[in-house]
């Protein structure tokens, strides 16, 4: 094999992949040239590495090239997510970068102001979900023992770019999908 032949390996951390594994996440990570590393607080998804968010001490300083974080901010209360931020900078690489989602308020205010607080927003996998479960979790999942799921804070567009680029991130850029829960 050519030396330009080879897949140059990178490692992503998937911060709080609950049961979701690579073929899962975000599709740039899904290619042969990206390893996972799966970190979730629950032991029962059986992670490489059980922690939280905001103590990732298992994961040694600028040891990764990407964090990939899919709808796990929101379960932080407001004054640890900067905790969160300084975890994911800290794991980083130099050149690396990190794909956070979240719900988008905004969107789930508009639904809420036109009183369809229980009616379904979207099908998920876990079934119809309403801007109620947006808002404060995953009623049937709480509802199931799993408390894990609640969520404590929230973003708009502009207050995440804006708490982003306070916990010192260089470059921030965003996408809403509309609608975007």
């Amino acid at each position: 094999m050519r030396p330009d032949d080879q897949t140059i390996q990178k490692t992503f951390l998937h911060v709080g992949c609950g049961p979701a594994r690579k073929e899962q996440a975000g599709s740039g990570f899904r290619g042969e040239e990206w390893q996972e590393l799966r970190l979730d607080i629950d032991p029962s998804v059986q992670p490489d590495i059980v922690g939280t968010m905001t103590d990732m001490s298992a994961v040694a300083d600028a040891s990764v090239d990407a964090v990939y974080s899919s709808h796990n901010i929101e379960h932080l209360y407001p004054h640890e997510v900067p905790l969160a931020l300084a975890e994911f900078r800290r794991v980083l690489k130099d050149d690396g970068f990190v794909v956070l989602t979240c719900p988008d308020l905004q969107s789930v205010a508009a639904l809420v102001a036109e009183d369809k607080l229980t009616e379904p927003a979207y099908v998920s996998p876990a079934g119809p979900i309403a801007p109620l479960d947006i808002l404060y979790g995953l009623r049937s999942a709480m509802a199931a023992g799993n408390l894990y799921m609640a969520h404590r804070c929230g973003f708009t567009m502009r207050v995440l770019m804006g708490t982003l680029q306070a916990a010192g991130f260089k470059s921030v850029a965003g996408q809403t999908a509309s609608p975007c829960f």
